[in-house]
């Protein structure tokens, strides 16, 4: 037993904010701002989970600041990460399962973003059917949507499947929570925006945009079909004419909830395969990592015709040539083979599951890549191969036989070539 339980004034027990601690755990992440580590909240876990759980159950508990990071982007832009402490994190964990499956059954069925039961390849598998029945989609961006989010909006599309009281107060201090910034600054929410980064913002991010897009589409454009995976969507439409004209509607009811298309990301695209035969049009559009373009395919020996479908991005691709390289594997040279792979594998398997899961023949330039470092590295540790690239290539190939198993794609039958 953690901690005694007491009547206190809202209905959360002390297993509720265990289980959430478990969760938290399970999910990792950094320090917010008081610099508290989750090891270190292990360390007097039972004196900090009595205290979530006494200031929750008596609605006396209110948020520190959230800690804003800035990841790096393509192109030297960021994207703000906002960190809550982890005491918060199991604050916001305890409403979030509370509250979450209510609100996630009244959520439409082309909505996929961090869902039960729900994954990006669902989203993924739902667009490669949608762009062979339709040929137009417009690659829909919204402008720093986040950010965005109005708080008033927001707490009204809440109470419409939410009734407590105390989960509209705790989910308004966390939205009024103060962002630290980098330089120590703070700076206070203005009546919008949501944390990306908090527990729960993805689940209010989802529920402002059912009722913002998901719901209204249905009802007042139910010709075409959304595919939607938390901000990142496309709508799926018949004719470039429909494309166009619900692109407008849709860009107008965005701007009544206080968002704004992003001008530059968005577009209007062509999905060409045999039987669509319009030039001079955008053909290629990314959604999830992912590059839907026209494809060759091959149907049977000597016989290929052009199909719409997708493959890893471009971008995707050089975001993990960029990891491979930034791991200075040449440098290891005090390290042996196997260690190297218990360093690669993790994220070999991460790639593997990700990508490899939809199209498994565009990871084949990553693992070209990634034997090009390796060799490197066999160059510099073994200088009786004299700086022989054939002789290593040859050395490494020696060893896949041996121990084809060593990297987890070796096992999956990609080999060095």
């Amino acid at each position: 037993m953690i901690f005694k339980e007491q009547t206190k004034s809202v209905p959360i027990t002390r297993m509720m904010v265990w289980d959430a601690y478990k969760q938290v755990k399970r999910n990792k992440g950094s320090a917010g701002i008081d610099s508290q580590t989750l090891e270190e909240f292990a360390k007097v876990r039972s004196k900090e989970l009595y205290k979530i759980w006494n200031r929750l159950a008596s609605g006396s508990y209110f948020p520190l600041s959230v800690k804003r990071v800035d990841i790096p982007k393509d192109r030297g832009k960021t994207r703000p990460l906002g960190i809550p402490t982890v005491s918060d994190r199991i604050a916001q964990q305890v409403i979030k399962k509370y509250i979450e499956p209510r609100i996630d059954a009244k959520f439409m069925d082309n909505s996929y973003g961090y869902r039960p039961n729900k994954s990006a390849h669902d989203a993924i598998k739902e667009v490669r059917k949608n762009v062979l029945k339709y040929g137009w989609v417009i690659d829909l961006d919204i402008q720093e949507f986040f950010e965005n989010v109005q708080h008033d909006l927001l707490l009204k599309a809440l109470k419409v499947d939410v009734s407590e009281t105390w989960v509209e107060m705790y989910i308004s201090r966390w939205l009024v929570a103060p962002i630290q910034l980098q330089d120590g600054t703070l700076v206070n929410p203005k009546g919008k925006g949501t944390p990306q980064g908090g527990v729960i913002s993805p689940l209010l991010s989802n529920l402002y945009l059912h009722y913002c897009i998901d719901k209204w589409l249905s009802i007042h454009i139910p010709s075409v079909t959304m595919i939607r995976y938390a901000d990142d969507m496309v709508i799926h439409c018949s004719t470039q004419q429909e494309a166009e004209q619900v692109l407008c509607r849709v860009t107008d009811r965005l701007a009544q909830c206080g968002l704004q298309v992003h001008p530059q990301k968005t577009k209007i695209v062509y999905c060409k395969k045999a039987g669509r035969n319009l030039t001079g049009l955008p053909v290629q559009f990314d959604f999830l990592g992912f590059s839907f373009r026209p494809i060759m395919t091959k149907l049977r020996k000597g016989v290929f015709f052009l199909q719409y479908d997708c493959k890893m991005s471009r971008k995707s691709k050089k975001r993990i040539l960029k990891g491979i390289r930034d791991l200075n594997l040449h440098r290891k040279t005090r390290s042996n083979l196997q260690d190297l792979a218990i360093v690669l594998n993790p994220k070999i398997r991460g790639w593997i599951n990700y990508y490899g899961k939809v199209k498994r023949n565009s990871l084949k330039p990553v693992f070209y890549y990634l034997h090009h470092r390796i060799i490197k590295w066999i160059l510099n540790k073994y200088k009786r191969f004299k700086g022989s690239r054939v002789l290593a290539v040859k050395w490494l190939r020696n060893i896949t036989k041996h121990y084809p198993t060593m990297f987890y794609h070796w096992e999956l039958g990609y080999q060095l070539t």
